[in-house]
This record gives structure tokens, C-alpha cells and sequence, in this order.
């Protein structure tokens, strides 16, 4: 079994990260086998080396070796590419092709962004995982191969299995054993042994002096996150090679050529939208003007419970939890219920339902003017209401749950809400 050393310079690899050092040694281990491995690793930070590794240290090595980028196929077409045709399958098929299970047979092939499948190719991919056995687009009769996958993946797996993008047992039958590549930013004492040797080889390539960098800029090197890893240092460095009359660089220098580089401090990005997020500023508007209505609401209720009660004490134990939702900070709801109490005069009887009687007649007919405003205006948003719930059924197949989460409302209140809209 050949050294992890030996391999790294048979195969260009660069660096003595313990976590690249174990994913090569992890290679060399299942290279004898036919195990399905599952290679994992953000866009850039060279994925491509580990298939290769195992297959020319396995019993396939004299077998062909073919690298399919899935991400590249259109969908329509990944089929007959995968798993070839038969003349007359579809239009424009004017002759029967092998596919790429059948050209390698005997052999490994390589499926670089495997989640990137559709799901019905991945049905096909399955089966040949467990018997061995495709099918043609367009033929009837099953054939057998006998190739070894290696697939590769940036994506991350749970999530597409959990949002339904990628069969859960294809994903199992593929990761028998999964090796992790490490990302740039994690391999710090990789990083400027990675830009000597890029810089040594374009200087070699375009025939011209080697750039070096001056301490300050080595420091910089190290501080950049690196987003596109390796494949994003060797384009900085062959630019530099390339554009820089002066092969000594400087700070000022290197940081024209690093994007964002305002503050040395990691960006904070928040990778997963939230749910609750609406796609449009209207939206937005409108989710906040139902939620003060709902405030309102409660601010009514919990006025008319007062004005009602003759026991303020026992209203505010009912509906301690409302009166915490409507004055959420500090103690301003029992400061504003104590002066509530306060204003009021002990033996004065509120009468709610007099109060329209009491009114003169100019005053009555204002009053009315102002209740057909507020209905209409209720009315309205009780339209754009009901058309945000039906956004949210609709997009979540009818899921109670999700859609109450994205309008920001617990599962119950919508779920009065539906059949208040008869939905």
C-alpha cells in the first residue's frame, strides 16, 4: 500500500492539513474494494483528486474511468447520456448509443454533483447500485454492468433529502463511506504553500519571473475567508503572475485582487432563509397590518373585561397573558392598568351598550359614518388576508403547519381562520 506521501506526489495534491492527510488515507483504505464512496466538500476544494485516487489503486485501474459532471446535463438528456438509447426513443435519436454504465463497464465512473440528479434518474441509479441492472431510454431489455460509482457532492444532503430533492436510499447506498474534503480556510498552514506553488508554475507556464509576497501580504492571505478555496487562490495567484510588473507583492497590492476586502473580519451569512420571510414589500406591509389589527383586537377585549369586571385584580390574572403580549417591555402594563383604576371613579357604572343612545343626533350620524370607514376598511384587509392564506396553503401543498409559520400565527389560529373563510 503506497504512502499517503507518495500519493499526494503522484497526483499534484499540495499540503499537511490532518483533515486532508485522513480523507487520502480514507481513499487508500476502500481503493481494493467496490464500495459505493460518497465524496463531500464545498465548490472548489478539490474533489475530483480523491476518485482518482481510488481508481488507480483498484483492481479497475486497467478499466476506464469516466467523470460525469451531472450538474452540466440538461434533464431531458441526462438519461440517454447515463444509461444511452435505442434509434427512434425520441426525436433526433437517429441511431442506438451506449451510455456511459455501459462504455465503463469493468471500470469506475465518477458522477460529480450527484445532487444535482433529477429524481427520476436517480431511480435508475438505485437500481443499478443494488443488482447492477439499466435500462435503455426506449428499450424494454435489462442489461448488466459492472462498474464501481464514486459520486461527489457541495450540497448538503440531509436538507435535499429533507425538502424531498434526493431519494433517502439512493443517498445511503452511495455514502457506504464518505470522505469529507476540508475547506480552504480550515487548512490556514496549506494556504500560502498552495500560492508558492501556483505562483512557481505560472511563472513557469507564462515564462516569467516568480511573484513572492511580502509578510504583510502572507498575513492577509491567510486572513481571507476564501469562499472558492483552492480553485479561487490559484485564479488570484496566475492574475497577479499574469497582471504585476513588480514580482514582490505588497499588502496593497494583494488586496486589489481579494473581493470584499473592506473588513478582514468573517462575513456572516445567513445561509437559510426564513420561513416567515414574505418575497415582496407589499407582503411585508400587509403581515404587519394584520398583526396590529390582531393587537388591537386583544387591546379591545381586554378594555371591555375591565370595563365590565368589577374585580381588577382577577381580570389581570385571567389575562395575565395577553396583557404580557400587549405591553411586552418592562412593566407598562401595570402601570397602565393601575391608572386605569386609578381614573376611575369607584361608584361609577360604565354601561357600554348606552353609549351609541348618548350621543347627540350630529354626533350619532359622524359615528356611524366612522363605523361604515372601519368596515370597509376591514373588509379590505380581510381580502388581502384570506388571498395570503390561500398564497401560503398553496405553496406548502395545504400544510397547516408551514403556512402558519411563514404568516407568523400559531397552527390553531389558522386554522379558526379556514373555516371562517370556508377554505
Amino acid at each position: 500500500m503506497e504512502s499517503i506521501q507518495a500519493i499526494k506526489q503522484r497526483f499534484g495534491i499540495i499540503g499537511n492539513d490532518p483533515k486532508l492527510n485522513r480523507a487520502i488515507e480514507k481513499a487508500i483504505q476502500v481503493a481494493p474494494t467496490d464500495i459505493s464512496v460518497l465524496v463531500t466538500g464545498e465548490s472548489g476544494v478539490g474533489k475530483e483528486s480523491i476518485p482518482k485516487i481510488i481508481h488507480a489503486l483498484s483492481h479497475r485501474k486497467h478499466g476506464k474511468y469516466i467523470a460525469v459532471n451531472c450538474g452540466a446535463i440538461p434533464e431531458g438528456t441526462i438519461d440517454s447520456e447515463l444509461f444511452g438509447h435505442e434509434k427512434g426513443a425520441f426525436t433526433g435519436a437517429t441511431s442506438t448509443r451506449s451510455g456511459y454504465f455501459e462504455v465503463a463497464d469493468g471500470g469506475t465512473i465518477f458522477l460529480d454533483e450527484v445532487g444535482e440528479l433529477p429524481l427520476p434518474t436517480q431511480v435508475r441509479l438505485l437500481r443499478i447500485l443494488e443488482n447492477g441492472e439499466f435500462l435503455k431510454v426506449g428499450s424494454s431489455k435489462s442489461q448488466k454492468t459492472d462498474v464501481r460509482i464514486v459520486a461527489a457532492t457541495n450540497i448538503k444532503m440531509v436538507e435535499a433529502i429533507e425538502k424531498g430533492k434526493f431519494r433517502e436510499d439512493l443517498y445511503y447506498r452511495l455514502s457506504t463511506v464518505d470522505i469529507h474534503l476540508p475547506p480552504l480556510r480550515e487548512r490556514h498552514e496549506d494556504i500560502h504553500l498552495l500560492f508558492r506553488k501556483f505562483a512557481s508554475d505560472f511563472a513557469q507556464k507564462y515564462k516569467m519571473p516568480t511573484v513572492r509576497l511580502q509578510d504583510d501580504a502572507v498575513s492577509l492571505l491567510l486572513q481571507y475567508r476564501w469562499s472558492g478555496n483552492i480553485r479561487q487562490l490559484r485564479n488570484v495567484a496566475e492574475q497577479i503572475s499574469v497582471l504585476e510588473q513588480e514580482r514582490n507583492i505588497s499588502y496593497n497590492t494583494l488586496k486589489g485582487y481579494l473581493p470584499d476586502m473592506g473588513s478582514n473580519l468573517p462575513a456572516v451569512i445567513e445561509s437559510k432563509k426564513k420561513e416567515s420571510d414574505f418575497s415582496s414589500e407589499r407582503e411585508i406591509l400587509y403581515k404587519i397590518l394584520f398583526d396590529m389589527k390582531q393587537d388591537v383586537n386583544d387591546l379591545k377585549k381586554l378594555t371591555m373585561e375591565l370595563m365590565n369586571a368589577s374585580n381588577t385584580s382577577q381580570v389581570k390574572e385571567e389575562h395575565s397573558t395577553l396583557i404580557d403580549k400587549i405591553y411586552s417591555e418592562d412593566k407598562q402594563a401595570e402601570e397602565t392598568l393601575s391608572t386605569f383604576v386609578e381614573d376611575e371613579p369607584e361608584s361609577q357604572d360604565v354601561e357600554v351598550l348606552s353609549i351609541p343612545e348618548k350621543v347627540s343626533e350630529g354626533s350619532k350620524a359622524n359615528y356611524d359614518f366612522a363605523e361604515e370607514i372601519e368596515e370597509e376598511e376591514n373588509l379590505s384587509l380581510q381580502d388581502k388576508e384570506l388571498e395570503l392564506i390561500k398564497k401560503s396553503l398553496e405553496k406548502y401543498g395545504g400544510k397547516r403547519k408551514d403556512a402558519a409559520d411563514e404568516l407568523g400565527i400559531s397552527e390553531r389560529t389558522l386554522y379558526r381562520k379556514i373555516k371562517q373563510y370556508n377554505l
